[in-house]
């Protein structure tokens, strides 16, 4: 796994259930909820009033859904089908609230000849130019974080700080909306409905900064460390009470001892134990992630967040292929060690790298495939054997490709190159599902 921002997801190919499409709906309807409100409410101040407030209420409403999305709840993740996805669109809630922001700034409404004018209004209304300039601001440096044609990416240290201000001005905002000077006659259904998501997306942001820090995370000493390459695995014991999750899902890590203190998540590569320990295999591909095995001690105390993640094979059918690609083999580790000798599903994995050197679980892969006949892998060396193409992944797998369950986790150019070869050889998988590298 590499840094905060590469942290993989699943996402459902058609044919999944619409259950994770519930996620996006429902965030969007509180949106065009204000929109509509709040045209319909001020219609009669004229057009442009109406415009000026629509936008700037569904601003409102977006920016504290995208607060509410980071607080990570975990039964909205369901609706979402992954915390990855839920985070996409946090993402693109928090560039529709900048273009709404600016909409909203540009088509300001203007009540000064229907209002009176009071000082706590006007601080409400300077307060708002602060908040709109300031968010806009951060919401960039979110968007832009990888600068377009020169490559150049903001460290995910300023990236992360950045962020952790967007809750205090978005309680700036919440001022503004509260006190800035507005008719009085109309009806409250909209201040009523802003306050609400107002408030809430306050409180999201507070519990977020001040709360879940001490609720979420776990204690864990690291009492192994292993080098392969450029690879790091790192064995955790609990100190009290262990963590549960399903194999394929994901935590966040951080180890403050050891001068690592910004959370970063990667997935758990095995399989729940009797004793709590688990395993986590980090590739170095980032500053953070590089700094990781010249810091790192045995004894060293370390915090882990979660689980998260909905990515679970025995959610897919009788037939299923697993494909890695480098890092991408973690949650096929985990997914290995949890298989017994009464799983009835019958499973080839293939698993490439650039060389033998840079393989790692082959051991847990060869118990798996000891302990249950039906799971069978190979290692593609790319150095030596060439890359994986569709013609060889179809002559590899033991069943038909077109009745099986694809299930991929790496590189995008693999699974896009193999993808498209399966189509254009008529052989596409019954289902696909894979890992979303891009976690930000």
């Amino acid at each position: 796994m590499t840094d905060a921002v590469h942290r993989a997801g699943d996402v459902p190919a058609p044919g999944f259930p619409t259950l994770p499409m519930m996620g996006p709906l429902l965030v969007a309807l509180p949106c065009l909820l204000a929109a509509l409100l709040g045209f319909n409410t001020y219609a009669p101040y004229g057009a442009d009033a109406a415009l000026g407030i629509a936008v700037g209420a569904a601003a409102v409403v977006a920016m504290a859904q995208t607060l509410i999305l980071a607080a990570r709840p975990p039964l909205v993740e369901q609706l979402f089908g992954g915390l990855d996805r839920m985070y996409r669109v946090h993402k693109w809630l928090g560039i529709s609230a900048m273009v709404l922001m600016i909409l909203h700034q540009q088509i300001e409404p203007d009540f000064e000849r229907t209002v009176r004018e009071t000082s706590l209004g006007e601080l409400g209304e300077e307060a708002g130019e602060l908040a709109f300039n300031a968010l806009l601001a951060l919401v960039a440096v979110s968007w832009f974080r990888r600068l377009p044609f020169i490559g150049l990416e903001i460290p995910y240290q300023i990236w992360r700080f950045s962020h952790r201000f967007m809750g205090a001005l978005f309680a700036i905002v919440v001022f503004h909306q509260f006190f800035v000077d507005m008719p009085t006659e109309v009806d409250p259904l909209l201040s009523v409905l802003l306050n609400t998501f107002g408030i809430a997306g306050v409180i999201a942001w507070i519990f977020t900064e001040l709360v879940a820090p001490y609720l979420r995370r776990r204690e864990f000493t690291v009492t192994e460390i292993s080098q392969t390459k450029d690879t790091t695995t790192l064995t955790l014991r609990p100190e009290g009470r262990a963590m549960r999750w399903r194999p394929g899902q994901f935590a966040f890590f951080r180890a403050p001892e050891a001068g690592l203190s910004e959370p970063h998540p990667f997935t758990i590569a095995s399989a729940p134990r009797p004793d709590g320990t688990l395993t986590f295999s980090i590739r170095a591909l980032g500053g953070w992630t590089r700094r990781l095995p010249a810091t790192l001690r045995t004894g060293t105390r370390v915090q882990v967040e979660g689980p998260y993640g909905r990515f679970d094979f025995r959610k897919g059918g009788a037939r299923q292929i697993w494909l890695a690609g480098g890092i991408g083999i973690t949650p096929f580790l985990a997914w290995a060690e949890s298989l017994t000798e009464a799983e009835r599903r019958d499973i080839h994995l293939i698993y490439c790298v650039p060389t033998q050197e840079e393989a790692i679980g082959v051991e847990t892969l060869r118990a798996a495939a000891a302990r249950n006949p039906r799971f069978s892998f190979e290692v593609v060396v790319t150095t030596r054997d060439g890359r994986l193409t569709a013609e060889r992944l179809i002559g590899a797998v033991p069943f038909a490709i077109r009745q099986a369950d694809l299930w991929f986790c790496g590189p995008t150019g693999l699974k896009d190159g193999i993808l498209k070869g399966l189509k254009a050889q008529g052989q596409t998988p019954r289902r696909v599902r894979f890992e979303q590298f891009e976690f930000a």
